[in-house]
């Protein structure tokens, strides 16, 4: 189902890409879908979820029904207050919201007023799509995963309809964009609540003070703001940095990390949803050998997929943008520009999906302070690398990509030395005949991505229907060669089945 959303997300970029171009209305509208976007992988996604997740998987193991509906009912109370609140707040005050946010687009007012307006649409958006990721983590905790991997494909439908459909209505086309996200937003929350009533546990929100269950996810939460979402904070950043730079530098970044986001968003976030339930249960049953197990699997079936994908991303940046986006609307130099970001991006993917298994390990245990403290100094080495890259050494917009990257690394390895300090994770036996059966099918695929997709420059000769052809020839032929390599080495799918 992550899968489909994913794909779906694709196509949604693709058809902006192509009837918007990069300029001025889509850096407009990526930084302000940026922002509530960005709030609710901070709160609902990061640290809401690895606070609320823990307690209530313990509240399912050990306390009765009526407990947990009311530990549900409170946190809905008390989290959807304070996001209508949040929400009133910033559609009220949006010119000065965006003053501080959107400064580099401040010396064109066209520019400015146009984000001001998207702002106000979208912002709502947080309130929607936080409640629906509160139902989501629900029904997560209840191993009922497919529901909320797919809802996000709602949104991707809802962008893709108005920029085909709304956008012509509009003075200023892009504005569409903006109310398909929030009709988006409506949408994903009203499509999950039937599967609550279902099981039972329809939130039915409730102001209750001193809940113990929501004392302890305060208490958690706070500090888990920095912990997982330190990634998404980078690129917060670098957007915001991005609107000093030329137009068209917001829209750059957004399709790289889109490119870049499609491997980590199907994969490592689908992993890290099954995970983090699968550890709270092992911790609460005090099952340390499973838990310490169940983290080296997830990182190994990380492995698997991030270092292919790494490497056809860099390898295959120039043909894959051009078949994706290119036309009258995004020329030879965006694609040359989406190229120096996306490789930039990509140097980092196996980072940015290990922190997705990490940090769960440390969540599970209601752990929120150790990934604070590592959150910090990524975020900090983040901004000062920024300063070097992009003014300094005047990487423009690719410096911000690759600082994000050195950062996540940073990130990522504090986790893990973090974990195996703990005594919590263990590299468990075969792990070097994993890396050399790893070696020998990724190189295979390299060699066969570089011969077959030849100079990238050709592939602007070719019409769109060729370049789809020879795209989906060399990616099925390259995830072949790799697939079959592995199983010539040993590797088998039973190897990474386990019961999570």
């Amino acid at each position: 189902m992550t899968f489909v959303s994913r794909i779906l997300g694709l196509v949604r970029d693709v058809v902006i890409a192509r009837v918007f171009g990069p300029g001025d209305g889509a850096d407009a509208f990526f930084l302000a879908f940026k922002i509530p976007n960005f709030l609710r992988r901070l709160f609902a996604e990061g640290s809401f979820n690895q606070a609320f997740v823990p307690v209530l998987s313990e509240y399912r193991s050990q306390r009765p029904l009526a407990q947990v509906q009311e530990l549900i009912n409170v946190v809905a109370g008390y989290l959807g207050t304070v996001l209508l609140l949040i929400s009133a707040f910033v559609v009220a005050a949006a010119p000065w919201v965006a003053y501080p946010i959107a400064y580099g687009f401040t010396s064109d007012p066209v520019k400015f007023q146009m984000f001001v307006d998207m702002l106000r649409i979208t912002f709502p958006y947080l309130f929607l799509i936080s409640m629906t990721a509160f139902a989501g983590a629900i029904l997560n905790s209840y191993d009922k995963f497919a529901i909320p991997a797919l809802t996000p494909a709602l949104l991707n439908l809802s962008l893709i309809a108005s920029a085909l459909l709304l956008s012509p209505y509009f003075t200023q086309p892009e504005i569409a964009l903006a109310w398909g996200v929030l009709i988006a937003g409506i949408s994903q929350l009203l499509f999950q609540l039937p599967f609550l009533v279902k099981m039972q546990l329809m939130p039915k929100p409730r102001l209750t003070k001193g809940h113990e269950g929501v004392s302890r996810i305060l208490r958690l939460m706070v500090p888990a703001l920095f912990g997982v979402s330190v990634s998404q904070i980078n690129l917060l950043f670098d957007t915001v940095i991005a609107s000093f730079l030329v137009s068209g530098s917001v829209s750059w970044l957004y399709f790289s990390e889109r490119l870049m986001d499609l491997p980590l968003g199907i994969f490592a976030v689908a992993i890290a949803t099954v995970v983090l339930p699968s550890l709270s249960r092992r911790h609460a049953e005090r099952s340390l050998d499973e838990f310490a197990a169940l983290l080296d699997w997830a990182l190994r079936l990380i492995l698997l997929i991030a270092i292919p994908a790494s490497l056809a991303l860099v390898l295959l940046a120039q043909p894959m943008i051009i078949t994706l986006f290119q036309n009258n609307k995004f020329d030879v130099f965006d694609v040359t520009q989406v190229t120096m970001s996306l490789q930039a991006y990509t140097l980092g993917l196996v980072a940015f999906m290990a922190i997705k298994v990490f940090a769960p390990g440390y969540y599970a245990r209601q752990d929120t302070k150790t990934p604070v403290r590592i959150g910090i100094i990524a975020m900090v080495a983040n901004m000062a690398l920024n300063i070097l890259l992009v003014f300094v050494l005047d990487m423009a917009h690719s410096g911000l990509a690759l600082a994000t990257s050195l950062a996540a690394f940073l990130n990522a390895g504090l986790l893990l030395m973090g974990l195996i300090k703990s005594g919590v994770f263990r590299f468990q036996p075969g792990w070097l005949r994993f890396v050399i059966q790893m070696l020998i099918a990724n190189v295979l695929m390299s060699l066969f991505l570089v011969w077959f997709a030849g100079d990238w420059q050709q592939w602007l000769e070719w019409s769109t229907v060729h370049r789809a052809g020879m795209m989906a020839t060399v990616c099925f032929g390259g995830m072949l060669i790799y697939m079959v390599s592995l199983f010539i080495c040993g590797v088998r799918p039973a190897d990474f089945r386990r019961h999570a």
